[in-house]
Parts: structure tokens; C-alpha cells; sequence
């Protein structure tokens, strides 16, 4: 592989990381806990660019299989740091939230309540419908994604965050 390949998908998971560790430090997780967030989310964000230019799948469908992934990470990342999986795994999914399809989904609401030309109300409905249909999509993947994961660890994720017991520990 070429660097023009690994460039775009690194400088893609580069600038999540950063933003990742800003969602993270705004709710004040353990210090050790923000460099595993930075790296889940420059893995996911990374995971879903990849997918998205390099496959044929869509935008939901790579934010679904980004968000599995960032959830089973997550999931490691909780038992070796004991913290909850939903320290490392929330912030690492919001720079994958997509808010330019919100964004353009409420502009053309607002054009359309102002518009007074028909078909420019009907192309202005088409693209409300296509932007927060988009919106909606990619968030449910994002959800069920990350859910998925812990779903499969159900019984783990209880007891990720405590210290084994003195009679498991191993014998010299």
C-alpha cells in the first residue's frame, strides 16, 4: 500500500482522535482513560472512512461496522483499564455523528417554511426527507453498533470495572 492510500485514512482518524478527547475531557474520565478514547476514536472514524471510500458500502452500513468495532474495543479497553466500556466508547462515537446532514437537514426546513415558489418547496421536501433520513440511519447504526457489542459482553460489562476476588488470583 501507497501512501496514497494510508494518508487520507490516517489523517482522517488523526483529526477524530483530537476531537474524540475533547467529547472525553468535557465529561471528566480518569486520565488514563483519555488516551485509549483517543485511540478508539481515530480506530472508528478511520474504520468508517476506510469503508466508505474503499468498499461499496454506504455511510450507514461503515458507521455501523465502525461503531461494532469502537464497542468491542471498548469493551477490552474496559476491563484492562477498569473503567466502564461507556467512558471509552461515547465520546469515540460522537465525531462520528453526522452533523452535516442534520445541519443541511434543518437549513432546508427553514428555507421551506420561507419558500413561496412550488417547486422549489418540492425539492426543498426531497432534500429535508434525504438529509434527516441520513441523519437518522447513521444514528441508529451508531447505536446499535456499539450496543451490539456490549450486548454480546452482557454479563462482562457488570463486572469489567471490578478487581478479581483474592481467591482467583493465581497460585506461585
Amino acid at each position: 500500500m501507497n501512501n496514497e492510500f494510508w494518508l487520507p485514512v490516517l489523517t482522517d482518524g488523526l483529526f477524530a482522535a483530537i476531537a474524540a478527547i475533547g467529547f472525553a475531557v468535557i465529561s471528566n474520565p480518569p486520565k488514563r482513560a483519555i488516551s485509549v478514547v483517543a485511540l478508539l476514536g481515530a480506530f472508528g472514524h478511520a474504520c468508517r472512512f476506510y469503508l466508505l471510500h474503499y468498499t461499496p458500502l454506504n455511510l450507514t452500513i461503515s458507521s455501523l461496522f465502525a461503531a461494532f468495532g469502537i464497542g468491542m474495543l471498548s469493551m477490552l479497553a474496559a476491563r484492562l483499564v477498569r473503567c466502564p466500556a461507556e467512558v471509552f466508547s461515547f465520546p469515540a462515537l460522537l465525531p462520528m455523528i453526522p452533523g452535516m446532514y442534520a445541519y443541511k437537514t434543518v437549513l432546508a426546513l427553514i428555507r421551506f417554511m420561507k419558500s413561496d415558489d412550488v417547486s422549489q418547496s418540492q425539492q426543498l421536501i426531497v432534500e429535508i426527507f434525504r438529509n434527516g433520513l441520513t441523519t437518522l440511519f447513521v444514528m441508529f447504526a451508531l447505536v446499535i453498533g456499539v450496543s451490539l457489542a456490549m450486548f454480546i459482553f452482557y454479563k462482562q460489562s457488570f463486572t469489567m470495572t471490578r478487581l478479581l476476588p483474592p481467591h482467583h488470583k493465581k497460585q506461585a
